[in-house]
């Protein structure tokens, strides 16, 4: 994969984010424009999902993180779910070829276990013929929410309480941290959100405390490699201060 878009020419290499996690937005709407049922954006937002991935790689970012499926899209109408899940399945199997070509070690957060047995076996096997490649880490967020990920962080903190191996005065946020579904990854530097829609959505809300946000109008399936790179362009102007002063980081 080498840069060659416009764009790309403008960022800064001492400057790329380690950590890009996107909230996919607008499958549905695009599909619908198109006079098409909903299952046909998010087929073809599969493709958008690999210009972001390539983007990613050819940059040097180290982590992307997408939000696929959330506990809240459970209730989404069944034949909508089925199809998503088959499209998974077919995707990751598909794209193993791609992840050891470039390097792409896949992960996965969520409460796996709600997920069918064929899509839970699936994502075991890609996770495990790709668990030595170290170039980029593609976390896909399944069956995932922030809200679920702390209440459960919360309960391995309460059993370890309760055991007595851990006392209240001790919790802190490496605590915390080191409870959640993404303990082994660093916390995102940018969120791209797609579509329009200027919400977190139940996303990563611990962990994008002070991440920068970008929110772009393009729907998820015409997302390019250049909307990537624009969005790494705004990354880069803005003045990260983590809560200090301009002249303190200075």
């Amino acid at each position: 994969m080498s840069v060659t878009s416009t764009f790309a020419s403008q960022i800064k290499k001492d400057r790329i984010p380690e950590h890009v996690a996107i909230i996919m937005d607008g499958n549905g709407r695009w599909a619908k424009k198109k006079g098409h049922l909903r299952i046909f954006g998010h087929k073809h937002g599969v493709g958008a999902v690999r210009n972001a991935l390539e983007a990613a790689v050819e940059l040097g970012v180290r982590y992307l993180t997408v939000y696929a499926f959330s506990t809240e899209n459970w209730s989404r109408p069944r034949i909508e779910v089925n199809a998503l899940m088959e499209l998974l399945v077919d995707t990751v199997e598909k794209e193993i070829p791609t992840f050891m070509e470039n390097g792409i070690q896949l992960q996965v957060i969520g409460n796996v276990d709600q997920l069918p047995g064929s899509c839970q076996a699936q994502l075991e096997r890609a996770m495990k013929i790709t668990e030595n490649n170290d170039k980029l880490t593609l976390i896909l967020a399944l069956s995932y929410s922030g809200r679920w990920d702390i209440i459960e962080a919360v309960k391995k903190i309460s059993e370890s309480v309760k055991a007595g191996v851990l006392q209240p005065e001790d919790i802190n946020e490496a605590v915390l941290n080191t409870a959640l579904n993404t303990a082994k990854f660093p916390d995102p530097d940018l969120l791209i959100r797609t579509s329009g829609e200027q919400r977190i959505s139940n996303f990563l809300l611990w962990e994008i405390a002070y991440s920068e946000i970008y929110f772009t109008p393009v729907l998820w399936p015409d997302f390019t490699k250049d909307d990537f790179y624009k969005a790494i362009i705004d990354f880069q102007g803005r003045e990260r201060r983590f809560g200090k002063t301009s002249e303190q980081i200075a």
